[in-house]
């Protein structure tokens, strides 16, 4: 089917629009959330909200790609934006009919509303892919599909901002509805107008394969497999540690479903993921290129709040303000890279030089220390932005390229998904990391203050360097309070006690406690607690300060060796880049197999 050059731009915006819903819905929600625990409850659901929307934009990206193979892209792009919107208004209205059937409560509804979301996010980002490449040929794809990718470094900038905004000032919308519901509504009128441009604008974009049908049982193993995988990759390591039980049967299980969906595929005539795929090799390679990537770009954009945040003193708002120059790095190398290649035609070099690129800011992050300025950081994150850029199309472009266009859904949705399970799986093994660096950092750059009970020394439990000083500074004032109370009593042996404890050296503490022995009066004794109090707040002061300063040392070693692992796992991205064979792009939308460049 003949396209006008208008007809292509016009699809081509109707993707974009609904690509963004998908996109702004990851960073949007994350501003809102505390105002939603707040109204609904469900603290120790929280990250449930999360994981639920995580996991089903997640496994369901190969069955979208081989239905994509199989049917209308139109219809099952305005299928998977209708099923988002669903979601996004069913969110909107979680809990506002009190508890429901088989749901139960409202922070219950949400997460499993959340789910519904994910399964819509799931079709608007692999349709993105697939369906550029319906609308434009490989020689001229790169730049379009740069553009895709900067859609998501500006939904990432505006997520935040929007999702506080509408927090805080929409709930004088329509009275008796909180200003975080319409974080979900906003969606809507915007989901709306991307359906009439694809259902008014876009043609029906029909594979050239033949339709098949969809292995239901194949479909189920992958979906079967894959939810207990991720969730386990989501748990809280605090609580599920590598080795739990729960974990590792999550795992051993994923593991046995998967291997039996890979049975199920090689004995299937309609598979999900025709694995004949990983036979090409643009495609096999570039699938391990894009896993690496995804866990070096996801922990990238994970870990460095944590820096910003407990190293730098800088709000949790003000972090992802600080993300700013890293999205603004990755929408100018993302279109970039894609004029770049559609003008050259040298996909390879510009991976080698993006990874390049990306490596070094990583490398200078993790040379960072704790009296690191804002504006170095800010000059890091741009590099490293610059140099994610590129990747995010041409990784894509070089795979639809190489593979026979009857799998091109399948080929785009398996990019999409290693891209996913590789930040699942790095944040999730840095994650451990970084908890192994700061229980050691904190236990060799605290453990020395002995005024400190033995969980601050260590800072169990703490993952935020204000929650550790109120913690300390709670566990002072109880010590002082119980010292005053001890010296206001006459009580000589528990003023000794409570000075040992508090580090006071032996002898000092048998002077002090002498002292309120000889005291004979109530007013001795206010006299001797007034200035013991003193002493101590002063102490206090310079513990919190001490304090103050191994945290924030502790927390600059250990992100820093997070982005030393980082660096490494992008040395090896670049290696493998290396080795994806260069093959002409196409400029027709044949089958025709490319020749080497």
């Amino acid at each position: 089917m003949t396209l006008s050059n208008r007809d292509r731009n016009l699809t081509f915006a109707g993707i974009l629009l609904a690509m963004f819903l998908g996109a702004l819905d990851q960073t949007i929600v994350s501003t809102a959330l505390p105002r939603i625990v707040e109204d609904l409850g469900g603290l120790e659901r929280y990250a449930w909200v999360f994981t639920a929307y995580l996991v089903a934009s997640t496994v369901l990206v190969p069955v979208v790609g081989k239905l994509a193979d199989m049917y209308s892209r139109k219809t099952i792009e305005l299928v998977a934006v209708s099923i988002f919107l669903t979601g996004s208004f069913l969110c909107g209205v979680a809990g506002e009919f009190g508890p429901l059937p088989l749901l139960g409560d409202a922070m219950n509804q949400l997460i499993v509303f959340r789910a519904v979301q994910g399964i819509g996010a799931s079709g608007l980002f692999s349709l993105a892919f697939i369906v550029i490449a319906d609308l434009y040929p490989p020689a001229v794809r790169g730049k379009y599909q740069g553009y895709v990718s900067a859609v998501f470094g500006v939904a990432s900038i505006l997520g935040p901002l929007l999702g506080g905004f509408l927090t805080d000032n929409a709930g004088g919308i329509i009275p008796g509805v909180e200003g975080w519901r319409w974080v979900f509504y906003v969606n809507v009128p915007f989901g709306a107008l991307a359906i009439w441009f694809i259902a008014t604008r876009m043609p029906p974009l029909r594979p050239v394969g033949e339709r098949g049908k969809l292995d239901g049982f194949a479909a189920a193993l992958l979906i079967g497999g894959l939810v207990p995988f991720t969730i386990a990759l989501q748990l809280d390591r605090s609580e599920y540690p590598w080795g739990s039980p729960v974990t590792v049967g999550m795992l051993a299980a994923s593991l046995v479903v998967l291997a039996l969906f890979v049975w199920r595929t090689l004995r299937s005539e309609y598979p999900i993921l025709d694995l004949s795929l990983f036979r090409n090799r643009v495609f096999r390679t570039a699938s391990v290129a894009t896993l690496l990537h995804g866990a070096a770009f996801l922990s990238t954009v994970a870990f460095l709040p944590l820096f910003v945040v407990n190293v730098m003193g800088v709000s949790a708002t003000g972090a992802g303000l600080a993300l700013i120059p890293l999205t603004l790095g990755v929408t100018v190398g993302a279109i970039s890279g894609g004029q770049l290649v559609s003008h050259i035609g040298r996909y390879r070099l510009l991976m080698l030089i993006g990874g390049a690129i990306f490596a070094t800011g990583v490398l200078l992050i993790s040379l960072l220390d704790e009296n690191a300025s804002l504006g170095r950081v800010s000059l890091y994150m741009v590099i490293t932005g610059l140099g994610v850029g590129p990747a995010l199309p041409l990784y894509t472009l070089a795979v639809q390229n190489a593979v026979d266009v009857r799998r091109i859904g399948q080929a785009t949705s398996a990019t999409q998904f290693f891209r996913q399970i590789g930040g699942a799986v790095g944040t999730a093994v840095l994650g451990t990391v970084l908890s192994t660096s700061l229980a050691a950092g904190f236990a060799a750059n605290l453990g020395g203050l002995g005024a400190l009970p033995p969980a601050q020394q260590t800072g169990e439990g703490v993952s935020a360097t204000g929650d550790l000083l109120a913690s300390i500074r709670a566990a002072l004032d109880d010590a002082r309070d119980d010292l005053i109370n001890a010296v206001t009593a006459g009580d000589a042996d528990a003023t000794r006690e409570q000075l040992v404890a508090s580090g006071v050296p032996a002898a000092v503490a048998d002077g002090i406690s002498t002292r309120v022995e000889a005291a004979s009066t109530a007013s001795e004794r206010a006299v001797l607690a007034d200035e013991l109090s003193d002493t101590f707040d002063a102490q206090a002061a310079s513990v919190l300060e001490r304090v103050e300063a191994g945290v924030e040392l502790t927390f600059a070693q250990a992100v820093t060796k997070v982005y030393r692992y980082v660096f490494f796992i992008l040395l090896v991205v670049i290696i493998v880049s290396a080795f994806i064979p260069v093959l002409t792009l196409r400029r027709t939308f044949d089958n025709v197999a490319p020749e080497p460049a």
